[in-house]
């Protein structure tokens, strides 16, 4: 046996030691890379069934919708999966939509590059997510109860901000000016009304102010600082902050256009231009995504350093316990149980969504060019995690016994976090904006919350204060303190807005009726003057008697005090139904003029009422003044509990 070992290394060694003859190398072959498991139910994602899919979609809902134009970007593993334009960027000249080139108009999906921007100074020391951004100003914010603001709270929208909305769009040349949006930020300062790091109220304008931080740190325009620190890095050449827009790009701008219009709406230049003025082809949206969910890198270039980039996706700021979180600049949006971070983009005339899959290093971006673009967006976000990362079996879980008891704290009407609340905006509070009803069965009802397709909800408890909704999993919750309701809110709301119970001497349910009321008993004391002035010439009367005259003289009066009250009303009407810019404010400030006067017109009427019932005048007169007089004090409530006179031209 040994000797016959020794036989075979020799030849091996001969054959080997031949001149002429190559050795053989033995390379072992790469190990296969292990198959990914599917959801039961679940598609695999792929260019392929992603683009029948989207053709199936959004083929028919171009022409179905009237929608112009639409870009879809999907990237999966470090690359770009899926990059398809659907309709026209023009429909003169039927220019079709280019994913590498054509712009849209991203929205709020701005704000995300806004708050990479502030990471990035925070990494370099020279921003403190929780220090006084005082610190980082030209003017002062003043701090709430004693609190200053914070560029967490900022990113968090947090900051407790009143909702202002003056001057959404300038005009060219009122954006001529150097330093406009540092003049725009000063002046539009709004009022804080909620302890800050409390809740959620969305805001622009704090979005903005960060913004503003980012040009005062970095000492660059925040336009310039974006494109040498975030677009060029990262190679997005059709990305831009700027408005109107460089002449290389505007070529390249999806057109917008009303419904059955056929002229093309003009750019918008975007006064909190750091909040949602950003333009943006699909594919540089998608090395944007691709950066954010490969921790800060694309490529050989990183704009964030990992831990950076996680704390944005991963921070949990919650309002409501059970509800999803909000990030840090980012909003959670978890589907089927899966981890989702984004942001949603709003426009006149663009609607557009980014949605990050971290776990599954997913993304997916989406921008339509149309004004019935915000049902297509919900359809495709919805039907792409449907797909393609279904949600696991599992049993539903049963209804508390508690429901009906904890239901009945929610049971009323609600206002928004998001709104005005010390300026005349806040008329609209007026209108119900959330009711919550309580069915028989103890489950609760809501209105669809603009993200179930307008049909009715309903919820029931799974959980001490949070309730289910079987259709699409989505859940309501409330935050209570010792036994009372504080605030509610869905999984769709909750990162970014709360809804507070209205209080009682606000409710609608008194309120309107007592609006009407009074506008109903100035309107007949208003005509009452004309309609006495005709009868009278067509009558032959006795002299008056004394102590008449002043009587009728006081009653002119108090009709001229309707009047007023009248025309009050119709100017605040139809203030309230425009746009609500700087040129506006000659008339709000005549308006508020004709409120002072009003509210000093409740002198005469109560002498004339005084004159009546001292026996000067017979009981329908008498009658009539008191009516007037209780018309013209709930006006005077109005005004009053409105803020119609405040001084602030910050609404």
């Amino acid at each position: 046996m040994k000797s016959l070992f020794c036989l075979f290394a020799c030849v091996a060694l001969l054959l080997c030691s031949r001149p002429g003859v190559a050795q053989v190398q033995i390379r072992p072959l790469p190990e296969p890379k292990p198959a990914k498991a599917l959801p039961l139910g679940a598609q695999e994602l792929n260019a392929a069934d992603a683009s029948q899919w989207l053709d199936q979609l959004l083929g028919p809902a171009l022409q179905r919708q009237r929608i112009s134009a639409v870009v879809v970007v999907v990237v999966k593993d470090g690359q770009v999966l899926l990059s398809r334009g659907y309709g026209v960027a023009d429909r003169a000249s039927g220019k079709p939509v280019d994913p590498a080139a054509t712009l849209f108009r991203a929205g709020s999906i701005a704000k995300t590059i806004t708050w990479t921007a502030v990471m990035q100074l925070v990494e370099q020391g020279r921003l403190d997510l929780d220090a006084d951004v005082n610190r980082y100003l030209d003017f002062s914010i003043p701090p709430y109860q004693g609190q200053p603001l914070t560029l967490r709270q900022l990113m968090t929208h947090s900051a407790g901000f009143e909702e202002v909305e003056k001057d959404p769009v300038l005009s060219p040349a009122a954006a001529s000016s150097p330093d406009w949006f540092a003049q725009w930020v000063k002046r539009s300062l709004p009022r804080r009304i909620y302890p800050p790091g409390e809740l959620p109220a969305y805001s622009n304008y704090g979005a903005a102010l960060a913004g503003y931080i980012v040009q005062r740190v970095s000492g660059q325009g925040y336009e310039d600082y974006v494109e040498q620190h975030v677009f060029r890095p990262l190679g997005m050449q059709h990305a831009s902050f700027r408005e109107p827009l460089p002449p290389a790009l505007q070529t390249d701008l999806a057109a917008s256009y009303a419904p059955g219009g056929s002229t093309p709406q003009p750019f918008q230049i975007r006064a909190a231009l750091p909040a949602g003025g950003l333009s943006a082809s699909g594919e540089d949206m998608g090395r944007f995504m691709l950066a954010h969910l490969q921790d800060g890198r694309y490529g050989d270039a990183r704009i964030l350093q990992p831990a950076s980039a996680r704390l944005m996706r991963e921070y949990a700021y919650q309002a409501v316990p059970g509800l999803l979180p909000g990030a840090l600049g980012f909003f959670r949006m978890d589907r089927n149980g899966r981890f989702v971070v984004g942001h949603r983009g709003d426009l006149p005339f663009f609607h557009s969504a980014m949605v990050l899959y971290p776990q599954e290093q997913v993304g997916l971006y989406v921008s339509i060019d149309g004004t019935a673009g915000v049902g297509l967006r919900r359809h495709l976000l919805d039907g792409f995690a449907d797909r393609y990362f279904p949600p696991l079996p599992q049993r539903p879980p049963p209804t508390l016994a508690s429901a009906r008891e904890h239901g009945q704290l929610l049971v009323g009407n609600y206002l928004s976090s998001r709104a005005s609340r010390a300026n005349f905006s806040s008329a609209w509070n007026l209108l119900p904006q959330v009711r919550v009803l309580m069915a028989a069965d103890g489950s609760l009802i809501t209105p669809s919350f603009h993200d179930a397709g307008g049909k009715p909800r309903h919820w029931r408890e799974v959980q001490p204060y949070l309730w289910l909704d079987d259709v699409d999993g989505s859940h309501l919750g409330a935050r209570i303190r010792d036994g009372r309701l504080l605030w509610m809110s869905t999984d769709a709301h909750a990162p970014e807005t709360v809804f507070l119970p209205l209080p009682a001497w606000q409710s609608p349910a008194w309120n309107l009726p007592l609006l009407a009321a009074a506008l109903l008993v100035l309107l007949l004391a208003a005509l009452a003057w004309p309609v006495g002035v005709a009868v009278r010439r067509w009558q032959v009367r006795p002299p008056l008697l004394h102590g008449a005259m002043p009587l009728a003289r006081w009653r002119r009066r108090s009709q001229a005090v309707a009047w007023l009250y009248l025309a009050l009303a119709a100017g605040w009407i139809a203030l309230l139904h425009q746009s609500p810019t700087s040129a506006l404010d000659p008339w709000l400030r005549l308006l508020q003029l004709f409120g002072v006067l009003a509210v000093l017109g409740l002198i005469p009427v109560a002498i004339h009422v005084v004159q009546a019932w001292r026996g000067q005048g017979g009981w329908v007169w008498r009658i009539a003044g008191v009516a007037l007089l209780l018309a013209c004090a709930a006006g005077t409530w109005f005004i009053f509990s409105l803020h119609l006179l405040t001084w602030r031209l910050n609404y």
